[in-house]
């Protein structure tokens, strides 16, 4: 739990910064329980999280960060962070969208919105996500959370299976691990036996056969749960999953006992972990597909009709809760309005990363002749 301490006058310690003295009078504690096991790469990048924001705060502020079911079980942090059983947790918005549909638009953002995940950063940072997101969390659902988008690591690959599928027909066979929310609704609704699950219990029920199938999050962190020890047979383009961002979540009435310098502290380490995030993934997954590659691990192209089955269903999916959710029809309404405004700009960024990415490959390919 959140905890104080005061450090007594005679032995108050001056610090000095730019110039200025700076007098340290009290410290601060927050536990952090995730929503991952401590093997998870976004384990390892929330305690980076942690270190930042400690450095900085020469101490005065330390967070401890504490793995899947350490206190709580995963699907049970955002309660326990709102009702002060623990202090803070991480895990993702898409959590959460039992309690509301509009969560899973802060994370799983749906296909049809014109969003990738870069575009749902921007829009969160620079538009109107933060705000609406805090709006869901503290007035509609009246939590004492204060959120915070904090690691931006989509698009999620469809995942590992006991067997390679040519079809629909066979993916419809297949006992699959799914998020929960939309993406989870939208493989029902395809006819696919999808089930939710957090991902401590996602080896296990793959053991013992539960399923024959499962999506986590990215080629390093499938690895380092220990997929690729299960399952041969690896999907690496889905639709499920275009956008994924983990979260902090810290209890209100905490954050709001927190000094203005450590508040500032925090939100400029959690824009920090967004950064070291993108980078991180990119480095470690295409490591770890060299690496499946180099062992063996059969890493597959999806069938082309997966993509507009998943679509059609996915939208009759999303039209149900923006009937059904004022607040997800309003929030939907935000993010495709930003899509729209950003494409004619990023998608010519995008084709020209293309073009960047093409030519060095042929490049490389004359060289090796």
């Amino acid at each position: 739990m959140f905890r104080i301490s005061t450090i007594g006058a005679g032995v108050a310690a001056a610090l000095f910064a730019g110039g200025a003295a700076y007098a340290q009078s009290e410290t601060y504690s927050i536990n952090i329980q995730t929503a991952v096991p401590n093997s998870s790469l976004y384990f390892q990048l929330t305690e980076d999280f942690a270190e930042r924001v400690e450095m900085m705060s020469n101490g005065r502020l330390q967070v401890n960060v504490l793995p899947d079911g350490a206190e709580v079980s995963a699907f049970e942090i955002l309660d326990a962070v709102s009702n002060g059983v623990i202090d803070a947790g991480y895990a993702w918005p898409h959590y959460w969208s039992g309690k509301n549909s509009a969560f899973v638009l802060f994370s799983n953002v749906p296909a049809s919105t014109g969003m990738d995940q870069e575009t749902l950063m921007s829009w969160y940072y620079s538009g109107e996500g933060r705000e609406l997101y805090q709006e869901l969390v503290q007035e509609t659902m009246g939590l004492d959370v204060m959120p915070f988008l904090m690691q931006p690591m989509g698009p999620d690959p469809l995942g590992w299976f006991s067997r390679p599928f040519e079809d629909m027909e066979e993916f419809r066979s297949i006992k699959y691990r799914a998020p929960p929310g939309i993406a989870g609704q939208t493989y029902k609704a395809m006819g696919v036996p999808a089930v939710a699950m957090p991902g401590g219990d996602i080896v296990p029920a793959a053991q013992r056969g539960t399923i024959d199938a499962a999506e986590w999050i990215g080629p390093a962190d499938d690895r380092n749960l220990g997929l690729s020890n299960i399952w041969e047979y690896y999907y690496l383009q889905g639709l499920h999953q275009q956008t994924d961002v983990g979260e902090l979540l810290i209890n209100k009435s905490l954050w709001d006992d927190l000094p203005d310098d450590l508040k500032a502290i925090v939100e400029a380490a959690v824009l920090a972990n967004a950064m070291t995030t993108n980078a991180t993934n990119l480095h470690k997954n295409a490591e770890a597909v060299q690496e499946y590659q180099e062992q063996g691990i059969n890493v597959l192209d999806t069938p082309k009709e997966y993509y507009d089955l998943f679509l059609e269903a996915q939208n009759g999916v999303v039209q149900d809760y923006i009937d059904g959710n004022e607040f997800f029809a309003r929030v939907y309404k935000s993010q495709a309005d930003f899509a729209k405004l950003v494409y004619p700009y990023h998608a010519r960024v995008l084709e020209l990363k293309q073009q960047v990415v093409n030519g060095a490959e042929e490049l490389r390919a004359k060289d090796a002749e």
